[in-house]
C-alpha cells in the first residue's frame, strides 16, 4: 500500500535496533528520507546501509539537554524540512519502587519522556511549516500499571499526557500528534527477559517464552515491523482524521478502556 510519504523527511530516535529500526525501514520501502537517530554510531550505520541512500544518521545521547536541537538542527541542514517525528528514544528499567534507586528513575525519565519533550518542542515551528506529525511510541504500562513496571510505567503515562497535550496545540497550528502503545514485542529486550525468567526458574527458553505469553494472556509476541507499520499509518494521509490519538498495538494484551 502506497502511504503517500516518498519524499517525506521523517526524523526517528532510538532508529538503532528494535522498533526504531524496524520503523526506518518501514518509512524508507515508502520512499522517505531518513534522520536516524541512537546512541550506538555503528548500529546506526548498518539501519542505514540498509535502508538506502536518503538516510542519514546522528549518533549521540538524548539524555543530554543540548542534544535535541542539534539532531532537529542536523536535519533541516540535511533536507530543508521536517514531516514527521518519531519519538522512539528510551528504555526504562524493570522492578518495584523497593528495588529502583533514584538514578533509575531519573534515567527513565531522562531518556523516553524529556528527550521526547525537547524533540518535539525542537521541531515544532519545522512542522508547523509543513503541517507535520509526530507519533509517540509509548508502551502498553502506561495505561495499565504493574507492580515490577513502576519506572516504565510512570514514564510511559506522562508520555501519553503529553501526547495529549500536543494534540490539543497542534489543533491550532495545524501538526497531528498520536501514540503508539506497544505491548510485548520481539525485541532483543525482550529476549533477555526471555532468558532471565528461563534461569529463574529453571527452565528452557522456549517454555519460558511460551509461559511469558500465556502470563500475558497473547496468543503470541508481536514482530517490530509491526508497529512500524502502525507509525508509519499514522504518519500517512490514510491517518488524517487521527488527532491525539493512542493506538494499543498488543495482541489484546490491554484489556481496560
Amino acid at each position: 500500500m502506497d502511504l503517500g510519504l516518498r519524499g517525506k523527511v521523517v526524523v526517528i530516535t532510538g532508529a538503532s535496533r528494535g522498533i526504531g529500526r524496524a520503523t526506518a525501514e518501514v518509512f524508507a520501502a515508502e520512499g522517505a528520507h531518513l534522520m536516524l537517530s541512537a546512541r550506538s554510531g555503528d548500529q546506526l550505520e548498518d539501519v542505514a546501509k540498509h535502508c538506502g541512500q536518503n538516510a542519514y544518521t546522528f549518533a549521540a545521547d538524548l539524555r543530554n539537554p543540548d542534544v535535541p536541537d542539534h539532531l532537529i538542527a542536523t536535519a533541516i541542514k540535511y533536507f530543508g524540512g521536517i514531516d514527521v517525528l518519531v519519538n522512539n528514544a528510551g528504555a526504562t528499567k524493570r522492578g518495584n519502587i523497593l528495588e529502583l534507586d533514584e538514578y533509575d528513575w531519573r534515567d527513565g525519565f531522562s531518556l523516553k519522556f524529556f528527550a521526547a519533550m525537547r524533540c518535539s518542542r525542537a521541531s515544532w515551528p519545522h512542522l508547523k511549516r509543513s503541517k507535520g506529525t509526530i507519533i509517540n511510541v509509548v508502551g502498553v504500562g502506561g495505561r495499565t500499571p504493574s507492580a515490577d513496571f513502576a519506572v516504565g510505567g510512570s514514564v510511559n503515562a506522562a508520555l501519553l499526557n503529553l501526547t495529549k497535550s500536543l494534540a490539543d496545540l497542534g489543533r491550532n497550528d495545524s501538526i497531528r500528534v498520536n501514540a503508539v502503545n506497544p505491548g510485548s514485542i520481539a525485541t532483543e529486550r525482550l529476549q533477555r527477559r526471555i532468558k532471565s525468567l528461563a534461569v529463574e526458574q529453571h527452565m528452557t527458553e522456549e517454555i519460558a517464552l511460551q509461559a511469558m505469553a500465556k502470563q500475558l494472556a497473547v496468543n503470541r509476541f508481536g514482530e517490530p515491523a509491526e508497529v512500524g507499520r502502525a507509525i508509519a499509518f499514522l504518519a500517512s494521509t490514510a491517518a488524517a482524521y487521527c488527532h491525539g490519538s493512542i493506538i494499543d498495538v498488543d495482541g489484546g494484551q490491554t484489556r481496560t478502556l
